[in-house]
């Protein structure tokens, strides 16, 4: 979020940075998962628990059902003593009492040279007939991914839309003075430490190839933005220009960034070419900030105070005339834009407080989201079906909403403020 805008106050004071590599190990920015709400169609699915899973470093079972549960599309049962795996044959008779639509059950092996195979089947529960299959081989240390990958299997076979289970996410959280940027699993579980710092860290954006982190720390006593390389750990300047760099919001084809800069008085919007070169402005007059790309790179959405408040507007990627977006509310920020391309979700201010809402584009629709007051910062899943963001609710925290409302689930950290959430690009 820019600070122009932004309600949120705690990094604001300049200090000095101090980095460290990925940190190997997770910290206390674990999260559990509590899903509220109920969706008006949900398709019930029983999943047992896999054979040899009590044996395996993760329970897969319980973490397909969690991810499902989070979608708002599914409802999964009670599976009671129930006992099966992949190659079970199913007493249809036995579990019709149940009005399962689909059921999944599989097993968990260690093999000799140390990594696990995983094995799943999905059926029709109201046919009862074989559906599909699936079968991955992961060290001990990619079992979760696998689970992962497993919900992402068994959600585009009872949806025909991919999953968003494999992708990552980052925020960041501060606790004891210190600044901490992660990333973790799309549960939230798994958050590994890309920075340490007593500085502010603020507005992550994940690269289009999910490699990367742009970030804005304020190190040198002003923000300046940075590129983070995850693998490595190595970082680079790409915007330390007299006076602010914030805001970086990556291009579609990862060739570029386009950030607010300062840099010639006021707050406009650049593009800065990654490969080098002179910085291209493309906005001016008023205050210009918090850009977002469509997802065709054709289109760049912003937030200007060029009407007398700040608005959510849309220009041409390159510059040129720009189109107010947003008509309701008199202040709306941090606008975010849906993969598929239908939908702009951003923060509103209503009475005193901040609320998520969603527009969809095509006929300008807006709703409301969520009944809290102190909401930040949206960011769709790659699959366009949820969005998360940060709010205070019973102390910080993350969220995750179906785009109409209804199914909300809490990733409750543990110590420390918990901002700035941005949701990455699909894994292999």
């Amino acid at each position: 979020m820019n600070p122009i805008f932004s309600p949120a106050r705690w990094w604001i004071p300049l200090l000095s940075l101090v980095l460290s590599g990925l940190a190997s190990t997770s910290a206390w920015a674990q999260f559990r998962v509590e899903v509220t709400g109920v969706g008006l169609t949900q398709l019930p699915v029983l999943i047992v628990p896999f054979k040899g899973e009590a044996q395996a470093p993760q329970k897969l079972a319980s973490i397909v059902q969690a991810n499902l549960s989070r979608t708002g599309q599914f409802k999964p049962l009670p599976t009671g003593n129930l006992s099966m795996d992949e190659m079970s044959r199913p007493d249809w008779a036995a579990l019709r009492p149940l009005s399962a639509e689909a059921l999944l059950a599989g097993s968990v092996s260690r093999l000799a040279d140390g990594r696990f195979d995983v094995r799943a089947r999905l059926w029709d529960a109201v046919k009862g007939q074989e559906r599909a299959d699936f079968r991955d081989t992961v060290g001990p240390a990619d079992l979760r991914l696998s689970a992962h990958r497993l919900s992402d299997w068994v959600y585009q076979q009872l949806t025909g839309t991919p999953g968003a289970f494999t992708s990552r996410i980052s925020y960041v959280t501060k606790a004891g003075g210190r600044y901490s940027l992660w990333v973790a699993d799309s549960d939230g579980e798994g958050a590994r430490s890309a920075i340490n710092s007593p500085e502010p860290i603020i507005s992550p954006s994940w690269s289009p190839t999910g490699t990367h982190l742009a970030y804005v720390s304020f190190e040198n006593r002003k923000p300046v933005v940075y590129v983070h390389e995850l693998a490595t750990g190595q970082r680079r300047e790409v915007a330390n220009f007299k006076g602010s760099n914030s805001a970086p919001a990556w291009s579609p084809d990862g060739r570029a960034i386009v950030a607010t800069l300062s840099r010639d008085g006021g707050s406009q919007l650049w593009r800065v070419n990654l490969q080098g070169g002179e910085p291209q402005r493309l906005t001016s007059g008023s205050i210009n900030t918090e850009p977002a790309f469509s997802p065709d790179g054709q289109t760049l959405y912003f937030v200007s105070d060029r009407g007398g408040n700040p608005q959510i507007y849309k220009m041409p990627a390159q510059g040129g005339p720009a189109e107010r977006v947003t008509f309701t509310g008199s202040y709306n920020i941090s606008p975010a834009l849906s993969p598929d391309g239908r939908w702009l979700a951003y923060v509103s201010r209503v009475g005193a407080g901040f609320k998520l809402h969603v527009m969809e584009l095509a006929s300008g629709q807006v709703a409301a989201l969520t009944d809290t007051t102190a909401d930040e910062r949206p960011s769709f899943a790659p699959n366009s079906r949820l969005l998360m963001y940060a709010t205070q609710q019973g102390g910080e925290a993350l969220m995750t909403t179906t785009l109409d409302g209804k199914i909300k689930a809490r990733l409750a950290g543990q110590g420390g403020d918990v901002r700035e959430p941005h949701w990455g690009p699909a894994r292999p």
